[in-house]
């Protein structure tokens, strides 16, 4: 019998929310989530990260104009304790990732990627002033509403080159249609050592790898570029394929937010992507987008669309024995819900649910 998890959720509120699902409760024949309580944050703490060797230890970003950084300590409670703060390093972090020692966070309106130096112990913040780094902007882009300036919306480490002793950070900048590729300098500083090329007014948001090629999600024409992935140099994408299965005619204002592609398992043996696609007029509501990588990590196929019922999907996480759980939230409407993956992980049904009424904004999660 498969024992109950936490979920921690981001919002665009004040608060973290703590759910709990249980895929087999003994007193029901279905899953089951429920609202365990909320730790206030502060405003919009719209993504949260997990410390990578204490799980008890949560980052967020509070998307505001002076950014913040919040540190969440859980113990057996529900509801954290906020230990620490910090600047973010410029206006409106969207994103955070966190390794051993350092903090690394996408500062989506000013533009600028930043670090803090962390610990696991107190006082988990080791200095209240973060190192910044700006991005080159050259002109706006054709989106003169969105691409006016840079704007970095993710920090990940590439898994392409696991050969190399030297980490290579990617952040998709939305406002100047690249991919940035950042070393760490002597200095012990990240510094930008190439970028790859997306399509103009694509606006790059969120990555994901296989093997040796990289999957963009190009958030403001719903696309999904595909570059084999190459060396340092300035190469457009091989291709590009939509992530609705009939386009509305353009302009549109539908738009993407979450790419993600779990690892392959003896459960789940062949690779998924899975997108999802927010603002849809249908009264279904938004879609969450599949495709099976069947025919080569260069030829994604999209092969299923899940109609959702939730109103402007943004995050989206896999969790669970063999990654068998997505959790999924629409900030707009349709609450949070739960869904299972099925037909070999080529399509999803939901198994549990909660209102937004009762997880108000949701828009990123963890599982605990």
């Amino acid at each position: 019998m498969s024992s109950a998890r936490r979920i921690y959720v981001g919002s665009y509120t004040d608060a973290v929310y703590t759910l709990e699902f249980h895929p087999s409760p003994p007193d029901s024949d279905s899953p089951t989530l429920t609202l365990l309580g909320k730790t206030l944050v502060g405003s919009n703490p719209s993504w949260i990260a997990r410390h990578p060797s204490d799980n008890s230890l949560v980052f967020s970003v509070l998307e505001q104009e002076n950014g913040e950084i919040a540190v969440i300590k859980y113990g057996s409670e529900a509801e954290g304790v906020v230990v620490a703060r910090a600047r973010s390093g410029g206006s409106d972090p969207c994103s955070l990732f966190a390794t051993e020692d350092e903090l690394l966070i996408g500062n989506y309106s000013s533009g600028t990627f930043a670090t803090l130096p962390i610990s696991a112990e107190a006082p988990f913040v080791l200095s209240p002033k973060p190192w910044t780094l700006s991005f080159p902007f050259e002109r706006p882009g054709p989106n003169k509403s969105r691409q006016a300036s840079s704007h970095p919306h993710q920090t990940i480490f590439s898994t392409i080159d696991t050969t190399s002793a030297e980490k290579e950070l990617l952040i998709p900048d939305l406002g100047a249609d690249k991919v940035w590729r950042l070393k760490k300098g002597g200095d012990g500083h990240w510094t930008i050592c190439g970028y790859l090329q997306c399509e103009s007014g694509g606006g790059p948001r969120h990555i994901v790898t296989c093997g040796k090629t990289l999957y963009t999600l190009l958030e403001l024409t719903s696309q999904i570029s595909v570059h084999p992935f190459p060396p340092i140099d300035m190469s457009p994408p091989q291709k590009s394929l939509s992530t609705l299965r009939t386009p509305p005619p353009t302009p549109h204002s539908m738009t993407t937010a979450e790419i993600l592609l779990p690892e392959t398992n003896a459960t789940f043996p062949d690779p998924y992507i899975y997108v999802s696609n927010r603002d849809d007029p249908s009264p279904g509501g938004d879609t969450i987008a599949i495709f099976s990588l069947a025919n080569g990590e260069t030829e994604p196929e999209l092969v299923t669309e899940v109609r959702t019922g939730m109103k402007h999907l943004r995050g989206m996480y896999f969790g669970g024995e063999d990654s068998k759980w997505l959790i999924a939230g629409g900030v707009e409407g349709g609450g949070v819900k739960v869904f299972e993956r099925v037909l070999g992980g080529k399509d999803l049904r939901v198994v549990a649910s909660l209102g937004a009424d009762v997880v108000p904004r949701p828009a990123s999660f963890l599982w605990a």
